[in-house]
């Protein structure tokens, strides 16, 4: 029994779900319009503001694609209806970011500065030159930017210095000493 998967979705208002008979999942809200298909062996309906999701089969696979599938429908309504935050810090002497146009230029200490192009749906903003703010209402999206944004320089043991995640803790080592 899947105890999330048998969880109605609240639907908030100005939101609007809409569900194919071939199991495409329409979301629209006020932060923007997401598409998503059920899996075969999963059916969705929408009744009186809520959405809930149903099963064919009782084998493991669809009891995993059916809690699966109520949260990916839950993480789209709570995404037009809100949106999705990730925060990055960067952490270096020198090290800066800064918003120029469709990209983001990050200087992280290489000889040459990184460009990197920020999505159509995604916004990012910098303050300080050092926090960087990126909203969208694709929670995938939001994460997979922030990943890629954070592995062109992950924080390194000894100086604490890199691009992390705003509050991630980093396991400091000590350095090599003289004898």
């Amino acid at each position: 029994m899947s105890r999330i998967g048998n969880k109605p979705v609240d639907i908030p208002d100005k939101v609007k779900v809409n569900i194919d008979n071939d199991g495409g999942v329409s979301v629209e809200g006020p932060k923007g319009k997401l598409n998503w298909k059920l899996p075969r062996q999963i059916t969705g309906s929408v009744k009186d503001n809520h959405v809930s999701l149903a099963r064919g089969a009782e084998t493991r696979s669809v009891k995993a694609l059916h809690g699966l599938s109520r949260a990916l429908v839950h993480n789209m309504v709570v995404g037009v209806s809100e949106g999705f935050t990730k925060q990055l810090e960067v952490e270096g002497v020198g090290f800066k970011a800064a918003v120029q146009g469709t990209n983001l230029n990050l200087s992280l200490g290489f000889s040459h500065p990184i460009l990197f192009p920020i999505p159509k749906d995604i916004k990012i903003t910098v303050t300080d030159q050092t926090k960087i703010m990126i909203q969208g209402a694709d929670k995938k999206v939001v994460g997979q930017v922030a990943a890629d944004i954070r592995r062109y320089y992950p924080p390194e043991p000894y100086k604490g210095k890199g691009v992390r995640y705003a509050g991630e803790q980093i396991r400091r080592k000590e350095g090599k000493t003289v004898q």
